[in-house]
């Protein structure tokens, strides 16, 4: 029910008619509105996006638009390598927001992984390279920088100093040399040169940095910094996400709470491409057919909510947020966890499914179908330390 997407016919038509008159599938696509054309892109494969972003009459009118996460999909499905033509168009956040999901293996940066999205970022224009260093945190780009080269300030009035051996320097007072002897520093001096010719004061500030701020305190403020903007695109901690694996006493499983309004919830921004969740009256999952049943107000609301929670089982089970994959084995994991728990609930209460999502959170619902069958719930890699973070509150407002 959620594999990835296949390529939809009027996409392939327009692939197949490109390969056979280019200026003619330029023309079909540039009769469909910016709307059209955006569900054109995200609707398709990460495989073919290039080729349709290639269609685009304007593309930097669609690009912005492309929600963050979807975005780096994309570019990972081309190659970080060669994606600097579509990172031209990226608006700040979506930078920013590429670098907050690939760029970090849990609370560590992946200096790998950032080399790779900086050395792409200087491949753009000199107008999108000083975009990017601005709406990236500053802690970033210095510990990126500080990977790579030491830097020496010229002492003021010390006429004996001399530059350190093999040092390069772009003003006469900075002067900076490569960690390793193999480095030439091409990537490094031409962030640096471009930010010394645009925005000096951005350029002291950053070899400032790499002389004096410790990386482990930059490290620590880069995360809080990755850690609040995550949680706007809905992505909790690890340390909330994991209690959706919260032991229930066998008791209280089929139990409706008194007082719950699950589906009193407010929209926000979500960064996949996910129109609608399936409202299926035939679907072999209780709780689409359940969603069916409900109205279009009380629908919506439910979407938000279990994109939420599809949300929270990524991040509990370590899933790569920047894997195209994520979302939909998410997605199905929740779906079907939720749908065992609201079987049980809605038996035991005689109650119909739909109803049961008025008065039970679908978290809590998802809760009741893994502790039905714990092992096979929880994220094979949960140590022991894990489980007590999640079991901490085992029964709290039970």
């Amino acid at each position: 029910m959620f594999e990835a997407p296949s390529l939809a016919p009027e996409a392939r038509r327009l692939l197949a008619l490109a390969r056979e008159d280019r200026s003619k599938a330029e023309d079909a696509v540039a009769q469909l509105g910016i709307e059209d054309q955006l569900a054109l892109v995200c609707d398709a494969p990460v495989a073919h996006r290039a080729d349709l972003l290639g269609l685009l009459p304007s593309p930097e009118a669609v690009i912005p638009r492309i929600p963050e996460a979807e975005l780096c999909f994309t570019a990972k499905a081309i190659g970080l390598g060669d994606a600097a033509w579509m990172m031209e168009y990226a608006t700040p956040e979506q930078w920013v927001a590429c670098v907050d999901l690939d760029a970090w293996q849990g609370a560590a940066l992946d200096r790998r992984h950032l080399d790779t999205w900086l050395h792409m970022l200087v491949e753009t224009s000199p107008e999108t390279l000083v975009r990017g260093v601005h709406a990236l945190d500053a802690e970033v780009i210095v510990l990126f920088l500080e990977s790579r080269i030491a830097v020496e300030l010229k002492p003021s009035g010390d006429d004996d100093w001399t530059p350190p051996e093999g040092g390069r320097t772009l003003d006469g007072q900075f002067y900076y040399v490569p960690r390793a002897k193999d480095d030439d520093l091409e990537t490094i001096t031409t962030l640096l040169r471009t930010l010394f010719e645009r925005d000096y004061w951005l350029y002291f500030r950053l070899l400032q940095g790499v002389m004096w701020e410790l990386p482990t305190d930059g490290e620590e403020w880069a995360y809080r910094w990755r850690t609040g903007r995550l949680e706007d695109l809905g992505f909790v901690p690890w340390d909330e996400a994991i209690r959706i694996y919260r032991y229930l006493d066998p008791a209280q499983l089929p139990t409706l709470p008194p007082g719950e309004r699950p589906l009193d919830t407010s929209e926000w921004r979500i960064p996949v491409w996910l129109p609608s969740l399936p409202a299926d009256p035939e679907s072999e999952l209780v709780l689409f057919r359940a969603i069916a049943r409900l109205d279009d107000e009380e629908r919506r609301a439910c979407f938000y909510a279990f994109v939420s929670l599809a949300n929270a089982v990524a991040v509990a089970d370590r899933m790569d947020l920047s894997d195209v994959e994520t979302t939909p084995r998410a997605i199905a994991k929740a779906a079907h966890w939720v749908s065992r728990g609201l079987e049980l609930v809605s038996s035991a209460n005689a109650v119909e499914p739909a109803e049961c999502l008025r008065r039970a959170t679908l978290e809590r619902l998802f809760r009741v179908g893994a502790n039905l069958d714990p092992d096979a719930a929880r994220p094979r890699a949960l140590t022991s330390d894990d489980e007590s973070a999640g079991d901490s509150d085992e029964t709290a407002g039970e």
